[in-house]
């Protein structure tokens, strides 16, 4: 179980883990109101973040269909699909040790908010995208570090090895990006920076690992 969350929200952080400049990539932080809601809904907590690593998969598996002839994408978009099904398992068998059952949940519109600004035709497709997966990953990993000092020993430990895993994504995803950008890609970081910040900064009605605040 979390451990009671101070009414001054000053438990120090695990954000030393982070990469060094996942600061400055994120707009903001994640509102201390978040994390109150994740602590208040434990079972929600991990369900979703199962269903979120299912997604990464699918997501990075898409990626490897789609863009053949793009040989460092291929690679590290397989690897980053065998680690996303594992945190999947690992999430599920904590999940089974709880005694939590396994169900459906809605998506958030974190996602979605984010996709429905990619440019529809590659290669700025293709860049978007990627983008989109940087911040994800940047995301969860921002998250995963602000959860730590509240969490019980075993899902704290499984936490923190989580953020060095998620950073390692982040830093591909953005890698990529610029890799395969015809030219600089300043401008769709920044672009996105604020609709991901937006996202996190505004309501949402139900819990999700990546919604919003409570509203």
């Amino acid at each position: 179980m979390p451990e009671t969350m101070p009414e001054t929200m000053e438990a120090p952080s695990d954000e030393t883990l982070l990469p060094p400049d996942m600061h400055d990539f994120l707009a903001c932080e994640t509102p201390d109101a978040w994390i109150a809601w994740a602590l208040e809904n434990p079972e929600l907590l991990l369900i979703d973040h199962a269903q979120c690593e299912k997604k990464a998969a699918s997501t990075a598996m898409s990626l490897l269909y789609r863009y053949v002839h793009e040989p460092l994408l291929l690679t590290k978009m397989s690897q980053l699909a065998r680690e996303e099904l594992l945190h999947f398992e690992q999430v599920v068998k904590l999940m089974e040790s709880r005694g939590i059952v396994y169900r459906h949940l809605s998506a958030s519109r974190y996602a979605e908010g984010l996709r429905r600004h990619v440019t529809p035709q590659d290669p700025a497709r293709l860049v978007d995208i990627l983008i989109i997966g940087a911040y994800i990953e940047a995301r969860s990993c921002e998250r995963f570090a602000r959860l730590i000092p509240y969490l019980d020993p075993e899902l704290a430990k499984f936490y923190r090895s989580l953020v060095k895993s998620e950073g390692r994504h982040y830093e591909d995803y953005l890698m990529l990006a610029r890799h395969l950008a015809p030219g600089p890609i300043d401008g769709r970081v920044a672009f996105f920076a604020l609709r991901e910040a937006e996202l996190i900064a505004t309501p949402d009605k139900a819990f999700r690992f990546h919604s919003g605040v409570p509203g």
